[in-house]
């Protein structure tokens, strides 16, 4: 390979690792190209492109799967080098192959490196080769569906279900017992088509309270190859990585040492060049080969923090045919990193994903401490099209102790208001005892339930609070404007015998406050607080009985909720709790009085299937219509015994939010 000093590069992905690789692009004096969908036309990795290009309609498929369009954007534009990010088409062959066919460089795995891996039974056999230990399964082609379901009867339940050309949780399924094999094999199969393009799955025993132990390897085109030390990703839900952490806690130098040189062979064995992560499953000391992923991942901050090294700026010099610029002996780990994944998503009901448009945005600074890697800022739109990561929040320190509590801190001050995120979900993950005492099992999100999304009652009613003391101090701001008729903006807080209580419209609140020369005597259900504080850019500032409280609030405009008018929702962001209070009118009738509709969309997505024919008889429970919105499929079900009536939209179609998918006419009561 011919060395060449790359000077435009193309970024053929979205969101913050576009912006992240478009950042050591520019320090590198690169010209930086974006590519964009329709909904992406405003995003932040647009706007901070030197060059920017539309190549389609929203979903990933008419836009960034699309690699023609990609590169004939590379090749009008004069784009010498494309780095695909991760996701997308990050780990496809074929891209890879048009992009050296074209004389581009791809900033990633030669092609043959990315098939090698990119089907997980082939990648099976290379490291049974290589004799590195593999869990129990079956890894063939063969993929009738009677035969998997004999296999999987050979491994034992439960067993994964596992798409061969899949990651990131899609297209994986645990089975617990041979009755809901079917049903689980071809979800997963829907979801590796719609991600993956292809339905190739293989079948693993389940393995009971692993870890997973990842290794960051670096390759040349020059026969060197490096590993960067470890992460440990085994804080997952849904198969997806929430925490990662490095160095991997727990381990021996013996094991750590094993690890990452098993890890080299493996990158070795298929000719590798670039960055590339080896995953495994550690079960004490035992570790088994899970999976290569062929591209830079996504917990690659945690790497660069205790290295120091630039893994973006590694990718482009090596795809320039330069050498490694370190060597095995040279890289030595310093301190502990943290990286906690923000997501859209609302973790109380059951991580759905949300989507909407940012009203505030406050973040901790960035320093040498902390990192902030995203793609969004305040008013941007999260779009229902894409993965609901939005932002990663990495943290350093000295040791590992020191760097939870780093991590801590800055999800306290990571605000957020418009639709639900996890953060008040990672602070209660990173502040949990286990957790502090090191690395839990994958299993351990699963076996904590709810409680990990619980709320702290007494910082919830401090919000409340500050919420009232926003409202109020809103309200004297306005009380100066002319013809100001409602009641609510009437603040004379006496009468002429005695003061008069101001009632707070908060819905499902008994709130009312009396103002006092200081502030305000809030009255929360019968117990009086003093509240005195400053409202100022939405930087609430308040001393509840004489305790000192500090929260972002903001409000947005009016809405209606099932024919109900709804005014202002204000939002209090105070640490890592994010609260919505609905201010009401007189009429207002609170939107859980009347249950949402079972069969109403629980989100913005697609129409995947129809399970049951219209006319047929159901029992409640019965899964009814499968949706697809951000990357996962969610199943809805029967509400009631009864006849399906009708779907009121069909396959392939675009839903809101709430939007009634189907019609089944109620005959419990026939029957009584």
């Amino acid at each position: 390979m011919n060395t060449q000093r790359l000077q435009k590069i193309l970024i053929a992905n979205r969101g913050e690792i576009a912006c992240r690789v478009m950042r050591s692009a520019k320090k590198m004096g690169l010209t930086t190209v974006a590519v964009y969908s329709d909904a992406d036309k405003h995003a932040q990795h647009v706007k901070m492109a030197d060059e920017a290009y539309h190549i389609g309609a929203a979903p990933s498929k008419d836009s960034y799967l699309v690699a023609d369009k990609i590169l004939q954007v590379a090749k009008d534009c004069g784009a010498d080098c494309i780095h695909p990010g991760y996701g997308f088409l990050s780990e496809n062959s074929e891209f890879a192959k048009a992009c050296e066919a074209n004389n581009i460089a791809f900033v990633g795995p030669p092609a043959s490196s990315i098939e090698a891996m990119g089907s997980k039974t082939r990648a099976k056999e290379i490291m049974a080769a290589a004799n590195v230990p593999l869990v129990p399964g079956y890894y063939g082609d063969k993929q009738d569906p009677a035969f998997l379901q004999s296999e999987a009867e050979k491994i034992g339940y439960p067993v994964l279900i596992k798409a061969a050309f899949g990651g990131g949780g899609k297209g994986m399924r645990v089975v617990e017992k041979a009755q809901d094999f079917m049903s689980a094999l071809q979800g997963a199969q829907r979801e590796a088509i719609a991600g993956f393009g292809n339905d190739l799955v293989l079948l693993e025993r389940y393995v009971n309270q692993p870890r997973h132990v990842e290794v960051q390897v670096f390759a040349d085109n020059h026969g060197n190859c490096v590993y960067l030390g470890d992460r440990d990703c085994s804080l997952q839900r849904r198969h997806q990585k929430v925490i990662e952490e490095a160095p991997a806690p727990g381990l021996s130098d013996e094991l750590r040492k094993e690890m990452g040189e098993a890890a080299v062979r493996c990158a070795l064995a298929i000719n590798y060049r670039g960055a590339g992560t080896v995953e495994f499953l550690l079960c004490g000391d035992e570790f088994f080969f899970m999976e290569m992923n062929t591209r830079l991942q996504v917990e690659h901050p945690v790497t660069e923090m205790v290295t120091g090294v630039d893994l973006v700026n590694w990718q482009i010099n090596i795809a320039g045919g330069q050498t490694l610029p370190l060597t095995q002996s040279d890289i030595q780990l310093q301190g502990h990193s943290f990286e906690a994944r923000i997501y859209a998503e609302d973790p109380a009901n059951d991580f759905i994903p949300c989507s909407g448009t940012i009203e505030a945005l406050h973040t901790p600074l960035n320093s040498e401490f902390v990192r902030i890697d995203t793609g969004i800022a305040q008013g941007d739109e999260i779009s229902p099209f894409y993965d609901p990561m939005i932002a990663k929040l990495i943290v350093h320190d000295d040791n590992r102790e020191q760097a939870l509590s780093r991590l801590q801190q800055a999800l306290e001050q990571f605000h957020l208001a418009g639709f639900s995120t996890n953060v008040g979900f990672l602070h209660n993950l990173a502040s949990h005892p286990k957790f502090k005492q090191g690395a839990p099992s994958t299993h351990f999100i699963a076996e904590q339930g709810d409680s990990l999304a619980a709320v702290d009652e007494s910082l919830l009613q401090a919000s409340q609070l500050i919420g009232a003391f926003a409202y109020l101090e809103s309200l004297t701001s306005t009380q100066s404007a002319p013809n100001s008729a409602s009641p609510w903006q009437q603040l004379s807080g006496f009468t002429l015998n005695a003061p008069q209580a101001i009632k707070i419209p908060f819905a499902d609140l008994h709130l009312s406050a009396i103002k006092t020369a200081e502030g305000y005597n809030i009255t929360h259900n019968e117990d009086v607080f003093s509240l005195q504080g400053t409202l100022n850019n939405n930087l609430c500032s308040v001393f509840i009985n004489g305790e000192k409280h500090s929260a972002h609030v903001t409000t947005v405009g009016n809405n209606t909720v099932s024919n109900n008018t709804v005014g202002n929702i204000v939002t209090v962001m105070n640490k890592a709790l994010q609260t919505k209070l609905e201010l009401v009118d007189k009429h207002y009738i609170s939107s859980h009085e009347s249950e949402a509709l079972p069969l109403a969309a629980p989100l913005n997505g697609t129409v995947v299937k129809h399970l049951i024919d219209i006319g047929s008889t159901i029992t409640k429970g019965d899964a009814v219509v499968i949706i697809e919105a951000m990357k996962m499929e969610y199943t809805l079900n029967a509400p009631h015994d009864g006849i399906l009536k009708s779907y009121c939209f069909g396959e392939g179609e675009l839903v809101t939010h709430g939007a009634l998918l189907a019609i089944v006419e109620d005959t419990t009561e026939e029957g009584a």
